[in-house]
């Protein structure tokens, strides 16, 4: 299992942060989502063999958001 953290550009509200939450959390090999929208990111626990962090990134970015960056869970970034 991996945990990457997306910072995301674009949500406005929580709702914002649930409709993200729902929609990661829909993909084959994530086990966990977590989407923060005072923090502006989610914060994804998924199968690297299941899932691609690409796929993740285009998910995100689907519904209007933009993912600006992301690092893995010790602080790495990608």
């Amino acid at each position: 299992m991996k945990t990457t953290i997306f910072k995301i550009d674009g949500m406005n509200c929580e709702a914002c942060a649930n409709t993200i939450k729902t929609l990661i959390e829909k993909e084959l090999g994530v086990r966990m989502a977590w989407v923060s929208f005072a923090d502006c990111q989610a914060r994804v626990l998924f199968d690297p063999q299941a899932v691609q962090e690409d796929r993740l990134v285009d998910v995100i970015q689907g519904k209007r958001f933009r993912v600006v960056s992301r690092e893995t869970a010790d602080g790495s970034p990608r």
